[in-house]
Protein backbone atom coordinates (compact mmCIF):
# COMPACT_ATOMS: atom_id res chain seq x y z
CA UNK A 1 0.00 0.00 0.00
CA UNK A 2 1.56 3.41 -0.83
CA UNK A 3 2.28 6.17 2.00
CA UNK A 4 -0.97 8.54 0.61
CA UNK A 5 -3.16 5.65 0.26
CA UNK A 6 -2.11 4.84 4.03
CA UNK A 7 -2.63 8.22 5.50
CA UNK A 8 -5.82 7.91 3.91
CA UNK A 9 -7.04 5.01 5.19
CA UNK A 10 -5.95 5.88 8.95
CA UNK A 11 -7.73 9.34 8.43
CA UNK A 12 -10.76 7.84 7.46
CA UNK A 13 -10.87 5.11 10.32
CA UNK A 14 -9.82 8.26 12.66
CA UNK A 15 -13.21 10.10 11.77
CA UNK A 16 -14.99 7.00 11.90
CA UNK A 17 -14.18 6.24 15.32
CA UNK A 18 -14.45 9.51 16.58
CA UNK A 19 -17.87 9.64 14.60
CA UNK A 20 -18.88 6.49 16.71
CA UNK A 21 -18.00 7.88 19.60
CA UNK A 22 -20.37 11.15 19.00
CA UNK A 23 -23.21 8.86 18.59
CA UNK A 24 -22.38 6.38 21.97
CA UNK A 25 -24.78 6.63 24.44
CA UNK A 26 -22.68 7.56 27.61
CA UNK A 27 -20.31 9.19 26.45
CA UNK A 28 -20.35 13.09 26.71
CA UNK A 29 -19.09 15.99 24.61
CA UNK A 30 -17.07 18.76 26.55
CA UNK A 31 -19.73 21.18 25.92
CA UNK A 32 -22.08 18.66 27.45
CA UNK A 33 -19.79 18.06 30.48
CA UNK A 34 -19.04 22.05 30.81
CA UNK A 35 -22.98 22.50 30.68
CA UNK A 36 -23.37 19.64 33.39
CA UNK A 37 -20.76 21.72 35.83
CA UNK A 38 -22.88 24.81 35.10
CA UNK A 39 -25.79 23.27 36.21
CA UNK A 40 -24.11 22.26 39.79
CA UNK A 41 -22.84 25.97 39.64
CA UNK A 42 -26.08 27.65 38.79
CA UNK A 43 -28.34 25.38 41.49
CA UNK A 44 -25.83 25.75 44.72
CA UNK A 45 -27.30 28.27 46.78
CA UNK A 46 -23.65 29.71 47.82
CA UNK A 47 -22.61 30.80 43.81
CA UNK A 48 -25.40 31.00 40.85
CA UNK A 49 -28.32 30.39 43.42
CA UNK A 50 -30.38 30.78 39.58
CA UNK A 51 -33.63 29.27 40.71
CA UNK A 52 -33.96 32.09 43.74
CA UNK A 53 -34.79 34.02 41.08
CA UNK A 54 -35.48 32.00 37.25
CA UNK A 55 -37.90 29.35 36.38
CA UNK A 56 -36.47 26.67 34.28
CA UNK A 57 -37.69 23.02 33.64
CA UNK A 58 -36.31 20.70 36.44
CA UNK A 59 -35.96 23.66 38.89
CA UNK A 60 -37.24 22.85 42.36
CA UNK A 61 -39.45 25.46 44.19
CA UNK A 62 -38.02 28.07 41.55
CA UNK A 63 -38.32 31.59 42.07
CA UNK A 64 -40.70 34.22 39.91
CA UNK A 65 -39.10 37.39 39.96
CA UNK A 66 -36.55 36.89 36.94
CA UNK A 67 -37.59 35.63 33.37
CA UNK A 68 -37.47 31.94 33.05
CA UNK A 69 -35.08 30.22 30.99
CA UNK A 70 -36.55 28.70 27.82
CA UNK A 71 -35.82 29.29 24.36
CA UNK A 72 -32.06 30.65 25.72
CA UNK A 73 -30.90 30.18 21.98
CA UNK A 74 -33.61 31.86 20.41
CA UNK A 75 -33.55 34.51 23.26
CA UNK A 76 -29.43 34.86 22.49
CA UNK A 77 -28.34 33.38 19.50
CA UNK A 78 -24.70 34.77 20.20
CA UNK A 79 -23.40 32.48 23.33
CA UNK A 80 -21.14 35.16 23.89
CA UNK A 81 -23.93 37.61 24.63
CA UNK A 82 -25.47 35.37 26.76
CA UNK A 83 -22.16 35.09 28.67
CA UNK A 84 -21.63 38.72 28.92
CA UNK A 85 -25.38 38.84 30.57
CA UNK A 86 -24.30 36.48 32.88
CA UNK A 87 -21.23 38.31 33.70
CA UNK A 88 -22.72 41.55 34.10
CA UNK A 89 -26.39 42.56 33.55
CA UNK A 90 -26.40 46.04 34.49
CA UNK A 91 -24.37 46.77 31.15
CA UNK A 92 -27.84 46.19 29.27
CA UNK A 93 -29.87 47.25 31.84
CA UNK A 94 -28.45 49.22 35.56
CA UNK A 95 -31.97 48.94 37.07
CA UNK A 96 -31.26 45.28 36.96
CA UNK A 97 -31.52 43.11 40.09
CA UNK A 98 -29.41 40.52 38.75
CA UNK A 99 -25.95 40.02 40.60
CA UNK A 100 -23.32 40.78 38.40
CA UNK A 101 -21.62 37.45 38.61
CA UNK A 102 -17.95 38.35 36.91
CA UNK A 103 -18.11 41.70 37.51
CA UNK A 104 -18.41 41.24 41.96
CA UNK A 105 -16.28 38.24 41.25
CA UNK A 106 -19.17 36.12 42.83
CA UNK A 107 -18.34 33.68 39.99
CA UNK A 108 -14.97 32.85 38.45
CA UNK A 109 -14.22 33.11 34.51
CA UNK A 110 -14.39 29.23 34.73
CA UNK A 111 -17.41 28.80 36.56
CA UNK A 112 -19.46 31.92 34.21
CA UNK A 113 -18.42 30.03 30.89
CA UNK A 114 -20.12 26.90 32.45
CA UNK A 115 -22.66 28.69 33.82
CA UNK A 116 -23.92 30.12 30.30
CA UNK A 117 -23.12 26.97 28.24
CA UNK A 118 -26.00 25.28 30.52
CA UNK A 119 -27.62 28.39 30.51
CA UNK A 120 -27.72 27.98 26.29
CA UNK A 121 -29.13 24.88 26.16
CA UNK A 122 -32.15 25.63 28.04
Amino acid sequence: MRKSAKLISAASSVALLLGALAVVPGVASADEALAAEGKKIAENRKKGNCFACHDYKGAHLAGNIAPPLVAMKARFPDKAKLRAQIWDPTKNNPNTIMPPFGKHEILSEKEIDAVAEWVWTL
